[in-house]
């Protein structure tokens, strides 16, 4: 009997690969860590081009429930701009995306096994916590941002990395008057917050910035404190409520698996690190997915390694453009004056378009 593919994630590059195979009659095993869907870090933004996705994976994207979002809108030093985006995206949590994705994989054949801790890649096996040994026909590392022993990503380190933050705050009228069918970006010196009404009426608020500036607030309760000063905008979402605040060290923004090697399939963040600001982690997770279960479905296990490094190039101008953009977002000194003129000129609309990665 032919081994299954193994599957080490059930986020949405996982879930992505597991309904390609299920469809096409190879159905995986997916091993994911959490015992229940939680809701990861993320900015929870699904772009135009990530629900036309969806709907080709078989997810019809009511089912993520309320939340379109139709505006980008964009605040620099005292500046604001905003431009409708090329068509609708949705604003939606982790918890109700990897839900609905999972449980289409699993109606389709796909077995998920949650609570299982996969300490190491050995070869094409895993070494779970326990002690077992898994072998599968193939290994799709869907880790996220978690990497794993013998498989870890090598980044280079920058002198000040970033880091991600993220609170949520409960739906309220005045958020809903300030946020409205929009994602926002706010700019900071050494860094940007997004925020987005998701579908429970909730609103995300999802931070990339220096690690300097955590290590000179002190702690992210009191950073949060600094930030509503120093951007007033993004202080009047935040608002006086205290809110839990989680965090990410060391996110490697701009890295990219340019090889691989036979039957390993290295899929979203373990694939390409996107700027947040772009708003496209969900789609390279969904089209990284997708197009190595159907690489394997061709090629076999030998189909890894050209199918990483084509997959490298795909990502190669969302993430230049995505970080050029980072750059200049960092210093929002430079970035104000240049808002009016972009938006006059188009480009706002055209930046979001060349942020997308383009799916099969």
């Amino acid at each position: 009997m032919r081994r299954a593919p193994l599957i080490l994630g059930g986020g949405p590059a996982g879930a992505a690969a597991a309904i390609t195979l299920a469809r096409a009659g190879t159905p995986p095993l997916v091993l994911e860590r959490t015992r229940a869907t939680g809701d990861a870090l993320c900015g929870g933004f699904l772009s135009w081009r990530t629900l036309a996705a969806l709907e080709r994976l078989g997810v019809d994207p009511a089912a993520l429930g309320d939340g379109v979002v139709r505006r980008v809108r964009l605040f620099a030093a005292g500046r604001t701009i905003e431009a409708p985006l090329p068509a609708p995206a949705r604003g939606v949590s982790r918890r109700r995306l990897d839900a609905v994705l999972l449980a289409h994989a699993e109606s389709l054949g796909a077995a998920v096994e949650r609570g299982v801790a996969v300490r190491a890649v050995e070869a094409d096996a895993l070494r779970t916590a326990d002690g077992a040994r898994l072998e599968g026909a193939a290994l799709f590392l869907a880790s996220g941002k978690h990497d794993v022993r013998g498989a870890a990503r090598t980044p280079s380190r920058p002198r000040d990395p970033a880091i991600g933050l993220r609170t949520r705050r409960a739906g309220s009228r005045a958020l809903d008057r300030l946020v409205g069918d929009a994602i926002e970006l706010h700019l900071f010196r050494g860094g940007y917050a997004g925020v987005v009404r998701q579908e429970d009426g909730s609103t995300n608020i999802c931070l990339a910035l220096r690690r300097s500036r955590l290590g000179a607030a002190g702690d992210p309760a009191r950073l949060l404190a600094t930030l509503a000063h120093e951007a007033p905008a993004l202080g009047e979402r935040l608002g006086d409520a205290a809110g839990a605040i989680e965090a990410i060290a060391n996110v490697p923004y701009g890295w990219r698996a340019r090889a691989g090697r036979a039957g390993t399939f290295r899929l979203g963040d373990q694939a390409a690190v996107i700027p947040s600001l772009a708003g496209e982690g969900m789609g390279i997770a969904l089209a990284s997915g997708a197009s190595a279960a159907r690489a394997w479905l061709d090629g076999g296990a030998a189909a890894a390694p050209a199918w990483q490094a084509a997959f490298a190039r795909r990502a190669a101008r969302p993430l230049a453009v995505a970080g050029a953009v980072r750059t200049l977002a960092e210093h929002p000194l430079l970035a104000a004056p240049l808002l009016a003129p972009l938006t006059r000129a188009g480009l706002v609309e055209a930046l979001a378009r060349w942020t997308r990665v383009a799916h099969d």
